[in-house]
């Protein structure tokens, strides 16, 4: 009987360092978000830039799910309760919603800017916050998805998932900014912003109907 109420307190320890971690990992999260998002839109305002103020507004997006699962991370880890699955969906299909909507006004904005065949300018610190989003997405994505496995976790795989998502937008903006650059052909940002439609309607759509998003695989 002693033996296995030690093996119960050393198994709730071991989750509450489990939950520490990813509460860490979160908030290293949150903190990129904000610089990422925040040069992404001014700088994708400056340039006029769809790809990339789509991209930003995908980062705010990111970062209020970030906020959501902290939340339900500290839950967690004060009472010990199990997370609540009703709030679970609830999240899931506000993100999903959030996303379907952003695919939904680049399309929109694509078409716009192709049908003016308006111009946009190159932008250097886009371009830079695209890359140092790669490798920062790439190990804060394989940390949570360890973690999610550890702890039986659908929401921060999710949460995972939504990074690795980040890093292809990333790779996918790189190319857009680097082709407008050496190209120089107008068309070019309106093209790359449609090219991010189907990784957003593919995470909005998964994320509202509550999907653990297991293909997706680990970066």
């Amino acid at each position: 009987m002693a033996d296995s109420l030690h093996a119960a307190e050393r198994s709730s320890r071991g989750r509450a360092d489990l939950i520490a971690q990813a509460i860490r990992l979160e908030a290293l999260t949150v903190c990129w978000l904000t610089i990422e998002a925040f040069v992404a839109v001014a700088s994708g305002i400056a340039a006029h830039s769809l790809s990339l103020v789509a991209f930003g507004i995908d980062s705010v997006i990111e970062l209020i799910s970030a906020f959501v699962l902290l939340w339900r991370l500290n839950v967690e880890r004060r009472h010990g309760a199990a997370l609540s699955e009703a709030a679970e969906r609830l999240a899931s299909r506000i993100g999903g919603a959030l996303l379907l909507a952003l695919a939904v006004y680049v399309v929109a904005g694509a078409g716009w800017s192709l049908w003016q065949g308006r111009g946009e300018e190159f932008s250097l610190p886009g371009l830079t916050v695209a890359v140092l989003t790669i490798p920062v997405m790439y190990g804060l994505a394989r940390a949570k998805l360890r973690l999610a496995e550890q702890l039986g976790s659908r929401a921060l795989r999710l949460d995972a998932v939504e990074s690795i998502a980040c890093l292809y937008l990333s790779a996918v903006l790189i190319v857009g900014l680097v082709a407008q650059f050496l190209l120089g052909a107008w068309w070019i940002d309106g093209v790359t912003a449609l090219a991010l439609v189907w990784f957003l309607v593919k995470e909005g759509r998964e994320a509202w109907q509550g999907e653990e998003c297991c293909d997706a695989g680990a970066p």
